[in-house]
């Protein structure tokens, strides 16, 4: 693998350009994938936000979903921002019953734990692995209910509004070369979530 990783950025809803850019600028070559034949070109993927139980439904009509969960289980570094950790979850709350999980993370989620769309909001995160805080864009976001001995994690948010005050929520973890977040790190001119994941990517090569 040359120095600039090639980083598929599933493209069945979410800010897809978005994570492409910000995957370039972190020093990453990035393309969209869509097909089985795309996603074995790549050394690793983001899983953008979108809605988690139709993005389940399109992998299966795209004849994406066993690859998919082959490859993350064969050590595909990936990145799951909003509902992309969902999809990476081993469990969620809170979803239909139709929802499939990716696995990859040993974790519990609930999905839209933060509220509806108008109950969205932005925090400054410490962030571990990144100096200084983080600006995390929150929209109709998970959070993690449980987390594996496996699992580490990176972030954590409280004072949010309808929440205890004194109640952590965990909203950014990493397995190994898997990482997610309950934010959307791609709608900041921060990148450096990205080139966190592009150093897994190098990394895992």
């Amino acid at each position: 693998m040359s120095s600039e990783p090639l980083i598929g950025v599933l493209a069945m809803q979410g800010a897809v350009r978005e994570h492409v850019a910000m995957l370039a600028e972190a020093g990453a070559r990035a393309k969209p994938v869509r097909r089985a034949a795309e996603l074995s070109e790549v050394d690793g993927l983001v899983l953008p936000g979108g809605e988690s139980t139709t993005m389940s439904r399109l992998l299966e009509s795209f004849e994406l979903l066993e690859p998919l969960r082959a490859r993350i289980a064969g050590g595909l570094p990936a990145f799951g921002s909003c509902a992309g950790m969902i999809l990476l979850a081993r469990q969620t709350l809170d979803g239909r019953p139709d929802q499939q999980q990716l696995g990859g993370l040993d974790v519990v989620v609930r999905r839209n734990a933060f509220g509806r769309q108008v109950d969205s909001f932005e925090a400054d995160l410490d962030f571990a692995g990144v100096e200084g805080d983080v600006r995390a864009v929150f929209i109709r976001a998970p959070w993690v209910e449980k987390a594996g001995d496996g699992v580490e994690v990176l972030a954590t948010v409280s004072g949010v509004p309808g929440v205890a005050e004194d109640t952590a929520r965990i909203v950014a973890v990493r397995q190994g070369a898997v990482l997610a977040t309950a934010f959307h790190p791609e709608l900041t001119p921060d990148v450096r979530v990205h080139r966190l994941f592009v150093d897994l990517v190098r990394k895992a090569a």
